[in-house]
């Protein structure tokens, strides 16, 4: 099994849809952070130009990508200049910090609704 990291920029008001949404599809971990920057909407009453927006990212089984990424595009539309863009890209390697060790390509990401997560290292 290939891992693929997702990386979606959109609307900071998108955040708890998308985050619901993820959930209803048993996604099983994310980071979401806070950015600032410009593309293809600049504030251009600001400054500096820039404007907020979230940046998440999923580290996740190729074969779940499609769904992911759809889930994401769907609850972040909104049909106007700004509201984000989704990367894909291929992951060489996956290592579990606290075991300092990669993490096997035939195993899946653990679940977070399994009480024991011991079983993944």
């Amino acid at each position: 099994m290939k891992y693929q990291k997702i990386t979606a920029i959109f609307r900071c008001d998108a955040c708890r849809k998308v985050e619901q949404q993820l959930r209803k599809l048993g996604v099983q971990g994310f980071s979401l952070s806070h950015i600032e920057g410009y593309g293809e909407y600049a504030d251009l009453y600001s400054s500096d130009w820039m404007t907020r927006h979230a940046r998440l990212e999923i580290f996740t089984e190729a074969e779940k990508v499609e769904t992911i990424v759809e889930a994401i595009m769907d609850s972040a539309h909104v049909g106007l200049a700004g509201d984000g863009i989704v990367a894909v890209q291929s992951v060489e390697s996956l290592y579990r910090i606290r075991t300092r060790s990669e993490i096997p390509a035939d195993k899946s990401l653990p679940d977070p609704s399994d009480s024991d997560r011991t079983n993944f290292d």
